[in-house]
């Protein structure tokens, strides 16, 4: 798979300078695609039906056995204009032989530049496989593929888990804060990114679905790996933000700490996983104009931690000035004034129910699904359960920090843990100053919390001299001559000759 993505741009290796005028041209009047239309793609169709009379531009396939218009509840489709309905049906259909037919996929890698491969993560790993099989059959080998599956993959045969986008560098994502029902608002607009690891790719692809519908505001970027791994973070986080609104509605107190944790856990997550891209260095040093040009503030955003006395690079939070990224995580995790909440934070709010009404946690993962099941929410939208099923997987995979995935670990205790573990979970999750005690302790590394409990016991004498060490560590510091002095000097020293050789070589390689 990764061998036929190789080439998922929009540009043939050329140096004429006319045909890729010509090929300019062709993306300005370029269609996007959405393959195996669920909610999201319905309703941005639907917005987009609104803000336009007949929208050129964009082209629906349903699965095979699927109807277009599937994914609504009939409350919904009665709530929707005739009209616009109509015209969303035209999107997912063409004529031929005077006759309505309905598109394929195959249509659409005929008719776009741009595919977006809508499925959840059940199935977008086979209409991947088709589309590059089809994309090369047809001669279209220049339609970029991309996807925005919200959950991580899962190989039954090796037994692994692990992000698609990380699995297919090459493989487009595209993603931003919605709820279904709001983009059926015809005053209410909306941001997302398109990401891609070429710059170019990104800015161009971006610019077609921005021009979509004047509501929905697409930005370019090339973190696709983070994005997707952001997407099924959130939604696992969306459940707990879901329970931690309803059975703390009466303790707001803890809820900022809770949602704020929640976040940044998220953004952690996801820095780590982007340490991990195996194209990392070509993906900063290797584009044709900079980051800055697609949005960003700042070329690199990367944090550090002192090991064996060296500074080493654990983190890379370039990503986060993506703005409609950050928003995706942080919308998911709040209750709307008006409307419903995303799907995972409604199952994390039937969750809360019955975990008080039951006075436990669920019995199973199957039990949980049941309860959501009974409250109307379908068990094949919520990605951020299923998620929650390959996270240990995950997180050995990517070798994300237990002080980072806390509260993800809490959910994930309280749905798989053993009968005792989960009673612990129980107390802790429901238990107002358990939980607010919980999310100010795990977040502290296990190798950082020796000054903190030795402060708790200053009566044994190892405690006492630890702190009296940093005491006179820190003040002999501080009597150094010209402390300040030395470290500007060294800030602003010019690096070496081998420095900068060794940074051409990196760059130019």
């Amino acid at each position: 798979m990764d061998t036929a993505l190789n080439s998922n741009g929009f540009f043939p290796r050329s140096l004429d300078g006319d045909l890729v005028r010509q090929r300019i041209r062709d993306l300005e009047s370029g269609k996007v695609g959405f393959y195996s239309v669920g909610l999201y793609p319905a309703s941005l169709a639907y917005n987009c039906a609104m803000q336009q009379e007949e929208p050129a531009s964009l082209l629906l396939a349903a699965r095979p056995g699927r109807e277009l218009l599937g994914a609504f509840s009939q409350e919904a489709l009665e709530g929707m204009d005739p009209d616009h309905v109509a015209t969303v049906e035209r999107m997912g259909s063409h004529l031929q032989n005077g006759q309505r037919c309905p598109n394929t996929l195959k249509d659409l890698l005929q008719r776009c530049e741009l595919v977006v491969l809508s499925a959840n993560s059940n199935h977008v790993e086979e209409d991947l496989q088709e589309a590059c099989r089809l994309r090369e059959e047809l001669n279209r080998e220049h339609v970029v593929l991309a996807c925005l599956a919200g959950s991580f993959s899962h190989d039954h045969i090796a037994n692994e888990s692990y992000v698609l986008c990380e699995k297919v560098p090459n493989l487009g994502f595209f993603s931003g804060f919605h709820r279904h029902g709001a983009l059926r608002n015809p005053h209410d607009s909306f941001t997302a990114n398109f990401c891609h690891p070429s710059a170019l790719t990104a800015l161009l692809a971006a610019r077609m679905l921005d021009r979509l519908s004047p509501n929905i505001q697409v930005s370019p970027g090339i973190h696709n790996v983070e994005g997707q791994y952001i997407k099924a973070a959130k939604n696992m986080s969306s459940v707990f933000a879901g329970f931690g609104y309803t059975y703390h509605h009466d303790n707001p107190g803890v809820l900022p700490t809770l949602l704020t944790l929640l976040l940044d856990q998220c953004l952690d997550q996801a820095a780590t996983v982007s340490m991990a891209r195996r194209n990392r260095q070509r993906l900063y040093n290797r584009q044709p104009f900079p980051l800055t040009e697609l949005g960003y503030g700042v070329q690199r955003i990367e944090a550090a931690l002192v090991r064996g006395g060296d500074m080493e690079k654990v983190r890379d939070h370039t990503f986060a000035q993506l703005t409609a990224m950050v928003a995706d995580v942080r919308g998911s995790m709040m209750r709307p004034v008006s409307g419903n909440p995303t799907r995972n934070f409604q199952a994390g709010q039937v969750l809360a129910e019955h975990m008080r009404a039951e006075q436990r946690c669920p019995q199973s993962m199957d039990e949980l699904e049941s309860w959501c099941e009974d409250a109307g929410l379908r068990k094949g939208g919520l990605e951020g359960l299923k998620a929650l099923r390959y996270w240990p997987q995950i997180a050995r995979k990517y070798a994300i920090p237990v002080h980072d995935a806390s509260m993800v670990n809490l959910l994930y205790m309280a749905i798989y843990g053993q009968s005792s573990t989960k009673d612990v979970a129980f107390s802790v999750m429901t238990e107002s100053r358990e939980l607010s005690n919980y999310c100010q302790e795990s977040v502290r590394p296990t190798h950082s919390r020796r000054y903190a409990d030795a402060l708790q016991n200053l009566d044994q004498p190892e405690a006492m001299d630890l702190v009296v060490n940093a005491v006179i560590a820190d003040n002999a510091r501080r009597l150094i001559r010209d402390d300040s002095g030395l470290e500007e000097s060294e800030a602003n020293a010019e690096p070496p000759a081998y420095l900068k050789a060794m940074n051409v070589i990196e760059n130019a390689l």
